[in-house]
């Protein structure tokens, strides 16, 4: 398979490009799990989230945001002394704050809603030659950026809520070699 040039030579990288990356995402949870994983990832590879994401899953009850709404600093000294996590208190503390935030924008169903209201409910088709032409952030990902922040999100700026709208779908980035492309132009494009 000739698969965008980002994505690594192992097995993870491998089966995050082929079956996850890119292919559209409308569970508001999973939404917000995949939004918290980037928020992580800023400053490092991605393969070192992949690597950890089972971890981070354990570490996070499940990245189920009423759990994790009501922590406080006990739990925040426990992933710190997390090992198979990114320990990073400001990471972490933004955690817990995007799960109130998740919250009281009234959960999965009204996020996701949120969320894909910026594209009309059906992903965006780019068409991208090489990953050169992909860019970095967009106006649509720092008007979205600047709602999270608005409504009590953080770790999500216009750079990282891009590359989340690649992840969950939103935007359908791969490049037109790669032959899941063409196959995630499909009925809700």
């Amino acid at each position: 398979m000739d698969r965008c040039g980002w994505a690594g030579p192992e097995k993870i990288y491998k089966n995050y490009h082929d079956l996850e990356w890119g292919v559209p995402e409308h569970d508001g949870r999973a939404l917000w799990e995949k939004l918290i994983l980037d928020g992580f990832q800023a400053g490092l590879s991605w393969i070192t989230i992949l690597k950890k994401r089972d971890n981070f899953r354990t570490a996070f009850a499940g990245f189920e945001p009423a759990t994790i709404a009501g922590w406080g600093e006990e739990e925040v000294a426990r992933l710190l002394g997390d090992p198979g996590i990114i320990r990073h208190r400001g990471k972490i503390e933004a955690t817990i704050g995007n799960a109130r935030a998740f919250l009281d924008l009234g959960g999965a169903e009204a996020f996701s809603d949120r969320v894909w209201s910026y594209v009309d409910g059906r992903p965006i088709q780019n068409h991208w030659a090489n990953l050169a032409e992909v860019p970095a952030f967009t106006p649509l990902s720092d008007a979205l950026s600047k709602d999270l922040r608005r409504a009590g999100f953080r770790f999500c700026g216009p750079t990282i809520t891009y590359a989340w709208m690649q992840a969950c779908g939103l935007v359908n980035d791969r490049v037109v070699t790669c032959p899941r492309h063409a196959a995630l132009i499909g009925p809700e494009a």
